[in-house]
Parts: structure tokens; C-alpha cells; sequence
């Protein structure tokens, strides 16, 4: 069906997002077009201001709108142990456990062959900068149960045993195939109390 050009833009660009097929998108903009005006104007601000006020974190590659983040900033947390993940969203879901009390590295993206990606595309460097720089005794490699996040931690684990740090992951109370951010606190808890060294 042929809808007038705005709303056709409006349905193109809900699309445009993660698991939006055509009908979301569709029933999405005409929601959208049928809310108050202060509303919209309310969600068109939110958006621009999470784009434009927040960064990268320069040293953990956390998502945050401070450099550093609150949680490298955090003196209390343990400064020798570091957990690995891919990206901002697995760092909330391990803050809300409140067991873990380290830091992390979010490395956004994972070592994958199959698509081109190699060590070198993801945060790595910067990992491999800090534990020069700190006393780190331990690594936990908290990657998804994949192929590519098994890649990862093989690789990670490859890196950093010669230096001399204890590398571990996540015990397997996490499924196979599963993303740590949709995981239960009960499972994060136990995957992180039973973590194996590589």
C-alpha cells in the first residue's frame, strides 16, 4: 500500500532497527503519528540527546556521558580483576547481580572469521594497554556461548597466559546459543561464582 511520504519515511526508518520487520515499523509510525505533539517532541529530544551526550568510555569502552566512566572512576571496585564482555548492554546485565565488584572491558564485537572480523577490529588493543599498565591477577572472559564468542576467549586466553594473568569465563550456567544480557540474575550469579579458568 501506498502511504503519503512522510509516514513512508516515518515506516523506512523504524526499519531500519534491529528485529523491526515492516509491519511493526508500519503500526509504529502510525502510533507515533496519532501521539501528542509534546510527546513526540519529548521522544525526538531524548533521542538526539542519548546520541549526542554519550561516548565511549577510553578506557573500558563502557558506554557512558562521563570520560572516564562512573565505574572506572569507582576506587572501591577490585582494580585486579577485569570481566570481558561484548558490548555495553552485558555490563548491565552483570551491575544488576551486584555480586561482581571489578572492572570490565566491552571489546564491541567479537573475533569472527566467517565475517571478516579479526582481533584487531574489536576493543582489544586498549585491554591489552591497560593490564600493562595495572596489576591485573585475573581476566574473565564473559562471552557469549557462541562460536565466535568461544573464538574470542580462546584468542584472549592465547594472549594473555604468557604475561602471566589468570584467565577465566563464565561457568556454563549459561545456555549455550544464549546472550548474557537476557540471562536471569540467578544464572549470571552462578555462571560468575563458577567460572573455570581457560
Amino acid at each position: 500500500m501506498l502511504y503519503p511520504t512522510p509516514i513512508a519515511k516515518l515506516i523506512e526508518s523504524y526499519s531500519k532497527l534491529p528485529g523491526i520487520g515492516v509491519k511493526t515499523a508500519t503500526r509504529l509510525a502510525f502510533y507515533t503519528i496519532g501521539m501528542e505533539d509534546e510527546v513526540v517532541n519529548e521522544f525526538a529530544k531524548n533521542l538526539l540527546a542519548a546520541k549526542r551526550e554519550l561516548s565511549y568510555c577510553s578506557i573500558c569502552g563502557n558506554l557512558t556521558d562521563q570520560d572516564p566512566c562512573a565505574i572506572c572512576q569507582d576506587e572501591t571496585r577490585d582494580q585486579s580483576i577485569i570481566l570481558i564482555v561484548e558490548d555495553s548492554r552485558d555490563v548491565s546485565a552483570m551491575e544488576n547481580i551486584q555480586e561482581y565488584h571489578g572492572l570490565y572491558h566491552v571489546l564491541h564485537g567479537l573475533i569472527s572469521p566467517m565475517n571478516g572480523i579479526g582481533p584487531d577490529d574489536i576493543n582489544l588493543k586498549t585491554l591489552l594497554t591497560r593490564l600493562m599498565e595495572n596489576e591485573v591477577e585475573e581476566v574473565i572472559v564473559a562471552t557469549n556461548a557462541t562460536a565466535d564468542g568461544e573464538a574470542t576467549s580462546m584468542y584472549i586466553s592465547r594472549v594473555l597466559k604468557p604475561a602471566g594473568i589468570k584467565v577465566t569465563r563464565l561457568a556454563r550456567g549459561l545456555a549455550v546459543g544464549a546472550d548474557i544480557e537476557y540471562a536471569d540474575e540467578v544464572t549470571l550469579l552462578r555462571a560468575i561464582e563458577n567460572r573455570t579458568e581457560l
